[in-house]
This record gives structure tokens, C-alpha cells and sequence, in this order.
């Protein structure tokens, strides 16, 4: 019975294969193929990111600002896969270049990625590193890129914002704030730590000395303590100084002046009103510093009793001053303003 029943169901599997549409086989091995191929493909990318990740960590374990060619660039920020975010400051630190900015903001940007560096957030999500005009022209000119210090900020999915990159010219370049701008293009929030400074300590117990030492020595005689001329010009420079934006300075920590590293041009003059150059408060400063003393030679000459003269000498300097140097200043309001209210 066994014996019979065996030929008849081999007959039944036959005629149910023969049923089977004649493209399945061709269909189910592609969608096979197709399913191993997808498998190993993420596989790879799991590993190659694996390979980028652990690479990063070990040069961020050696120094907590990596230096980056063309070639490294476009293999750990610009190809996928990448999960980490990247900020990228283009310098110009080559002593040829001559940009004591990209310098002043190395410091700075140092500042930062060590604060970052040891501190207990720290993880592989967040990079930093720099890329160098000389050592990496390439990436400048993939970038379109033509002034150094810049900071940009390289999301791990997607191609850079316009607000990943950092208003160094409207902001400044002080660790605070772009741990500040990170924060907000990141969501990693970085502690600033600076190293002590006690030159601001040592400046000031030189000072409390000096005069210390100046009334110890003048303690017989200390009428001019009750010099209004001497109050007068001490008062005149702290005007000179917080109206020039000495203080503004301190705050926002702007560069000295802006040179640009393809044709070496130097502008001492910020060309936006939202911002400025430490050179330029300087340069306000005396401007403002000269008109003062016209305006003073002036009243001098109209109130003195002197020889007529020697009043009338003193009158042209003073008109001389006034007018040359507010000149000068109202062509600066003019750059920077763009001719409001003047055209």
C-alpha cells in the first residue's frame, strides 16, 4: 500500500509545480540577491562610520583641535555617512599671511575646544578642527571662500545653512560666544574655562602702588588733588574712551582689524554699523580727542584777555581742528552708514 502511494505523490508534486508561474523563480532570486545586497550595503556604511567615529576620537584624545587637508576634509566632513557635527574655523596662520586676527581667534577658538575637550560631556557627537589657507586651498576654493578667520558649522545630515555660519564680524570671536552660537546650531551646550589671568591683578595693584606711593611722597603737599584741570582731563578721557566703544570692545571681543589673505588688504574701518574694529574705536578716539581740544582752543581765544594776535593764531588752529578732523568723521559716518541721511 506504502509502495503505491509513493508514485502518486510524486505525480501531485509535479503537477503543482508545473501550476507555478514560470517567472517566479527568476523574481524570487533577485529579490534574494537584491535583500543581501541592501544588507551588506548598511553593513559597510555601519562600518565605515564606525572607522570615521574612532579615528576622530583618537586624534581629539591627542589634541583637541585637529588640522585637516583637502583630502581629510572631504573624507570626514564632506562624504556620508556622518553622525557627528563639525565645526571647521579657515585660517591663515602662516607668518607670510601676516593675519594677526586668524591669530587672536586661534587663541580664542583653542579656548573653546579645550573647555569642550575635558569636560564631562564630552562625546562623538560634537569635532573640532581647523583648515589652514596653505595647507588646504583646495577646500577654500571648493567653498568659494575668500576671507580667513571664518567659522562654519557642518550638521551631520544635510549641507551647511546659512546660519551654520559664525557672524564673526557683527558678534566677534570670543570663546563665550561661539560657545553660544554652537549651542544653538547643536543642541551641546559648552562651560567656557579659561586659563587664570592675573595680568588685570598685577595692573591694578601697580596702579593702587603708584598712587600710593605718589601721596606718600606729596603728603606734605596735596592741593593738587584739588586741581580742576587734572579732573577735567581724567573725566575727558573716560568720555573719550566709552564713547569711542572701549567698552563695546570688551564685550564682544571684535578683531583688531580685518586683512584679507588673497590680496593682503588691511580695512581698519568696519563697513557694517553693527560692528567694528578695535583699530577703529581707536581711531575715533583721537578724533574725537582733537575736536575736543579745537573746541577748547576756541573758547580759549574768545575768552582770554591776551594779545589780539595771539588770539587770532589760536582761533585758526582751534577752527582748524574742529573742521579737518569732523570732516574725517563724517566721512566714516558715511562708509559705515552708506550715506544716510545724505542721500
Amino acid at each position: 500500500m506504502g509502495a503505491r502511494g509513493a508514485p502518486s505523490r510524486r505525480r501531485q508534486a509535479g503537477r503543482r509545480l508545473r501550476y507555478l508561474p514560470t517567472g517566479s523563480f527568476p523574481f524570487l532570486l533577485l529579490l534574494l540577491l537584491l535583500c543581501i545586497q541592501l544588507g551588506g550595503g548598511q553593513k559597510k556604511k555601519e562600518n565605515l562610520l564606525a572607522e570615521k567615529v574612532e579615528q576622530l576620537m583618537e586624534w581629539s584624545s591627542r589634541r583637541s583641535i585637529f588640522r585637516m587637508n583637502g583630502d581629510k576634509f572631504r573624507k570626514f566632513i564632506k562624504a556620508p555617512p556622518r553622525n557627528y557635527s563639525m565645526i571647521v574655523m579657515f585660517t591663515a596662520l602662516q607668518p607670510q599671511r601676516q593675519c594677526s586676527v586668524c591669530r587672536q581667534a586661534n587663541e580664542e577658538y583653542q579656548i573653546l575646544a579645550n573647555s569642550w575637550r575635558y569636560s564631562s560631556a564630552f562625546c562623538n557627537k560634537l569635532f573640532f578642527s581647523m583648515v589652514d589657507y596653505d595647507e588646504g586651498t583646495d577646500v577654500f576654493q571648493q567653498l568659494n571662500m575668500n576671507s580667513a578667520p571664518t567659522f562654519m558649522h557642518f550638521p551631520p545630515k544635510g549641507r551647511p545653512k546659512r546660519a551654520d555660519t559664525f557672524d564673526l564680524q557683527r558678534i566677534g570671536f570670543a570663546a563665550e560666544q561661539l560657545a553660544k552660537w554652537i549651542a544653538d546650531r547643536t543642541d551641546v551646550h559648552i562651560r567656557v574655562f579659561r586659563p587664570p589671568n592675573y595680568s588685570g591683578t598685577i595692573a591694578l595693584a601697580l596702579l593702587v602702588s603708584l598712587v600710593g606711593g605718589l601721596l606718600y611722597l606729596r603728603r606734605n603737599n596735596l592741593e593738587f588733588i584739588y586741581n580742576k584741570t587734572g579732573w577735567a582731563m581724567v573725566s575727558l578721557c573716560i568720555v573719550f574712551a566709552m564713547t569711542s566703544g572701549q567698552m563695546w570692545n570688551h564685550i564682544r571681543g571684535p578683531p583688531y582689524a580685518h586683512k584679507n589673505p588673497h590680496n593682503g588688504q588691511v580695512s581698519y574701518i568696519h563697513g557694517s554699523s553693527q560692528a567694528q574694529f578695535v583699530a577703529e574705536s581707536h581711531i575715533i578716539l583721537v578724533l574725537n580727542a582733537a575736536i575736543t581740544m579745537g573746541m577748547v582752543l576756541l573758547n580759549e581765544a574768545a575768552t582770554s584777555k591776551g594779545d589780539v594776535g595771539k588770539r587770532r593764531i589760536i582761533c585758526l588752529v582751534g577752527l582748524g581742528l574742529v573742521v579737518f578732523f569732523f570732516s574725517f568723521l563724517l566721512s566714516i559716518f558715511r562708509s559705515k552708514y552708506h550715506g544716510y541721511p545724505y542721500r
